[in-house]
């Protein structure tokens, strides 16, 4: 056949870079022993009927290495928040201060990291998951495209073009997972 037939890979590199970035916002939300303003985007506080944001509520700060304070805008709000915080599953202890609430971080425990390290290592898995379904896409995409008339050596061209995509990503994740575990393990 004399008509080019073309597989969308930047489409497929685009949907496995949006696996990455869902990597890299667990792994933010990873507690690591320092403080960190993204510990607490995760938590929802029940403000005027409807679930939001703490982010939203209130400014997030982190005024020094183990301890992120959260300035309420609205006094009502601040025995919710406080609530919400520890249903979170943060294990912090909210110590209140007229409407700002500290959060100390304590330091984590040898278990506790290594627990952790768990935790990313399935973020991670997750990951490489979601990045081989979207090759598995354009594998379909491509044996489609052969049916309707793609050359064996395009066939083979667009395979391995999507393999080496899926090798890069794959390499990243692990590459981001090394990274997290270091950063965990770090006392």
């Amino acid at each position: 056949m004399t008509d080019e037939i073309e597989i969308d890979t930047d489409d497929l590199e685009r949907r496995m870079k949006g696996a990455m970035d869902a990597l890299r916002h667990e792994f933010a939300s990873l507690r690591t022993g320092r403080a960190s303003a993204s510990m607490v985007e995760p938590i929802m506080v029940d403000a005027y009927g409807s679930p939001t944001p703490i982010n939203q509520i209130g400014t997030v700060n982190v005024p020094e290495p183990r301890m992120v304070t959260i300035n309420i805008w609205d006094k009502g709000l601040v025995s919710r928040a406080e609530k919400a915080i520890r249903d979170s599953g943060l294990g912090i202890n909210p110590q209140l201060n007229g409407t700002i609430i500290m959060l100390p971080i304590p330091e984590l425990n040898e278990e506790r990291r290594r627990e952790l390290t768990r935790v990313a290592a399935q973020y991670a898995e997750h990951a490489r998951v979601a990045v081989r379904n979207v090759r598995r896409d354009g594998m379909d995409q491509i044996k489609k495209a052969k049916s309707s008339g793609m050359s064996e050596d395009d066939q083979k061209f667009w395979e391995s073009a999507v393999q080496e995509l899926t090798d890069k990503m794959i390499a990243s994740v692990d590459k981001a997972l090394e990274a997290k575990q270091a950063e965990i393990m770090q006392v």
